[in-house]
């Protein structure tokens, strides 16, 4: 099933760290096939309020996630980030193809008596 790293990451000025972070983030994801599918961009913010950006990191499953984010090239570049851009990252498994939401009901009626 795949996964994803999603980070919401407070706005900050440029740092020459989180450039370099940007330049060496590639090389550790490689290896775990994790590939960017939002990478900052334009947020549309229809509810609430949403400071900062966004980066999810597609994988194809949440043992691959897990194994980059724990990696030592990954651990060796993190603080380039995390000294500079405050915010939070989280690993989260996908759904598969056939999900239904009115079947996720069905089951949480069910189990909670509703």
């Amino acid at each position: 099933m795949t996964a994803y790293a999603l980070a919401h990451l407070r706005k900050a000025p440029i740092h020459a760290d989180v450039l370099e972070y940007l330049e060496r983030i590639q090389a550790t994801l490689t290896p775990f096939e994790g590939r960017f599918i939002v990478h900052g961009g334009i947020i549309d913010v229809l509810e609430g309020d949403w400071p900062g950006d966004v980066v999810i990191i597609e994988f194809p499953d949440l043992a691959n996630a897990r194994s980059w984010y724990r990696s030592g090239a990954y651990q060796e570049i993190k603080t380039l980030r995390t000294r500079h851009l405050a915010g939070e990252v989280i690993l989260v498994a996908g759904v598969g193809a056939d999900h239904s939401s009115s079947q996720m009901a069905a089951g949480l009626r069910q189990a909670h008596g509703l």
